[in-house]
Order: structure tokens, then sequence, then C-alpha cells
């Protein structure tokens, strides 16, 4: 999401993506796991998707379409499919003001499913205002939730939090506020997500680092627990191309998918209007994740608006499987509409939408087009 916030006096120097900063010391943040591991649901280990014999391919019943939007009103999505086959889906309110979960057996189950709040904002003090992008993580055999948040006093002093349950149903059991992930600056900061990959587990999330002529950044670091950060904290990514600097220049929204050898890491860039969009960086999985050298940042955004199907500001993605336990399925928020009267966070129609993840022969994601609105002739 984009800010209308002042950022501090910075000056005026060409952005680099490449020697990425590194922040000093052992910060504290947050472990937790992030990824759509294709071929079987998460959190399971990566396995690539296996080809269906052409005979069978036949007889195959064609599996039932998404329902488009899949949740109204909610931007932000994160859906993550548990090892109780169930879907968890979380999301940003557009009040700002709670933490909401659904679950259902299939992905079009959440669309009529029962929501519960299971947070609310405080009155005063942190955690008072700008509830935003909240994300489920089973970590450790505790549920955990990151998500930003500001104090109702400063509401664009936002950072990053953490709630922690112990109860296997996250739905039941006491959530508890473990803090703010520390970074290595007390300056605006969200969209925290995390991942575990070869052994470690690792934070990316987006920040604004000072003296920078831009919003926020893309950073990573490892934890060392779910809500501490260790060792140097890496810039990934930060908005260099026009695509990524329309109206705010921002890189955020970060998610992390694994295939084939290789791990994927999206971001959303630019403002949250029709020019929001999804940008892609690359990296070897067997590189080291906290070398910016590792990673290969596409020129041009992945996934944008479309005239033709009517949708406009797709972003902040995550990934989840589909029932089958082999398709991948990309989770992302768009508007059906262009114009937008006002700031577009206060405009309250960024839906959760779904659709097929495609994949290319050289091996990388074919998101495609934002799909249609379906017309729904029943729930």
């Amino acid at each position: 999401m984009s800010r209308d916030h002042d950022l501090p006096e910075a000056p005026s120097r060409r952005l680099m993506l490449k020697g990425a900063a590194l922040a000093a010391g052992a910060l504290a943040a947050t472990p937790g796991l992030a990824h759509a591991a294709p071929g079987t649901p998460e959190p399971a280990p990566e396995s690539a998707p296996q080809p269906t014999p052409q005979k069978s391919r036949a007889r195959t019943p064609k599996a039932t379409p998404y329902v488009n939007p899949l949740v109204r009103q909610r931007a932000d999505p994160h859906i993550t499919r548990h090892t109780d086959g169930q879907y968890y889906f979380t999301a940003t309110v557009p009040e700002y003001d709670r933490i909401v979960l659904r679950r259902a057996r299939t992905l079009n189950g959440l669309s009529t499913a029962a929501e519960s709040v299971i947070w609310r904002v405080h009155a005063t003090g942190p955690m008072g205002a700008h509830i935003w992008a909240p994300e489920l993580h089973r970590i450790g055999g505790k549920w955990y939730i990151y998500f930003a948040a500001a104090p109702a006093e400063d509401v664009w002093a936002i950072r990053m939090w953490v709630l922690e349950n112990a109860h296997a149903d996250p739905f039941r059991g006491t959530w508890v506020e473990k803090g703010q992930i520390k970074t290595a600056w007390e300056t605006f900061s969200l969209d925290a997500t995390t991942f575990q990959h070869r052994g470690t587990r690792y934070l990316v999330w987006a920040q604004h680092e000072p003296g920078m002529d831009n919003n926020t950044a893309l950073w990573i670091s490892e934890m060392a627990s779910p809500w501490t950060l260790t060792g140097p904290q890496v810039r990934l990514s930060t908005p260099e191309y026009d695509w990524e600097c329309v109206g705010y220049k921002v890189n955020e929204g970060p998610y992390v998918l694994r295939r084939g050898g290789r791990v994927f890491l999206t971001y959303s860039a630019s403002a949250t209007d029709r020019h929001y969009c999804i940008g892609l960086l690359t990296a070897d999985a067997h590189s080291d994740l906290l070398d910016a050298r590792s990673w290969a940042k596409s020129p041009v955004p992945v996934f944008t608006s479309n005239d033709t199907t009517r949708q406009y500001g797709p972003g902040h993605n995550c990934f989840t499987v589909a029932e089958d336990g082999r398709t991948d399925v990309l989770v992302y928020h768009a508007r059906p509409y262009e114009e937008i009267t006002g700031d577009p966070l206060h405009d309250p129609n960024r839906h959760t939408r779904i659709q097929k993840l495609g994949w290319k022969p050289d091996g990388t994601p074919d998101f495609g087009v934002p799909v249609a609105d379906t017309v729904q002739e029943g729930a």
C-alpha cells in the first residue's frame, strides 16, 4: 500500500539494486513460514507437479472454476493451506482496525466462510492505527501473525508487529502480542513475510532507508526467533524503473515461491491505484540469499492492470496450492474499475482474487493477466 505521509528530506541520487546495503548488528525480528511449495500443500517440501497421462487427462473432471472476486473488500490477502487440509485466509480490512480469519476446505469456500475477528486495534498507543497486511504462519508448532501498525497518536509511524497463538486451532486459544520486529532503523516499515529455506528461516519486508530517495525498498535477514532478526540486513531491491515509481517510489508486499531449483520473490510497486503492479526477483536455490548479487530483477512488471478483463492495480500477492495438491495458485487483490475518487487508501474496493499460476518452458512463473470477474450463479 502506498502511503500519504511525508518522508524525510533525502539527497537526490541514483537508486541502485546492486551493492545492497548491509545494516549492522543482530536485531529483533521474527521467524515464520511463508512459501508456496509447488506440488504440495504448505508447509511441505518442494516437489514438481507430475504430468498427467494423456488418457487420464481426457477422463479427469473439469476443475471447479474459481469465483472472482473471492472475497470482496479484503486487500493484501494471505491464504495458506495447512496440513489439516484447510485453507486459512486473512487480509487487510477497509477500516484498518482489526485482524480477521476465515477457513474452508476449498478455495472457493473461503468466499462464504464465516469470518472471525481474532485481534482489534488498540485505542491508544502502539498498534493503534493502520492495521495492514496480516500474514498467518505456522512455525515450530505455534501460529504467528505478522502485520503492520502505527501508534494511534502518530498514524504514519508504521512498524511491523507479531502475534503468537500456541493453540493448534488459530480460531481458539489466546493471541499474545510478541512485540515489534526491530530492524536497523526506526523508520517506516511493513509487509513482513517469512520463509524457511535449506534449514534457515528468513524475514523479507519493506522499509524506508534513511538517506534514500524512495518510500520503501525490500530487505532480507535471517531470524533468531519468530519475532527477532539476527545478522546483517540486506537490501534486495529498491525502486529504480519507471513502473516502480508512479505516485510513490515503492517496493513492498514481498512473497516467496520456490520451484525447479530457484527462489522467486514477488513484490508490488508504485501507488495503490491502477499503476500498482507486481515485480519479480529470482535467485538460484543454492545461492546465498543474503547476497543481493544472487538475485536477478525483472526489468518489466510481471502482472499489471488489464483493460480487457477490467481489473486494475493487481498486487500484494501470495501463493498457495490448489485442492489437487499440485496446481499453483496466485492470490492477489485488484479493483474492478480504473478511476478512483480521492485517496486510493480510502477506497474500500480492493477485492481478493485467485487464479491458476502457469509456468513457462524456461521454468519461470507465467502470471498471465488478472482474470475477469466471475458471473456467479450461486454461492
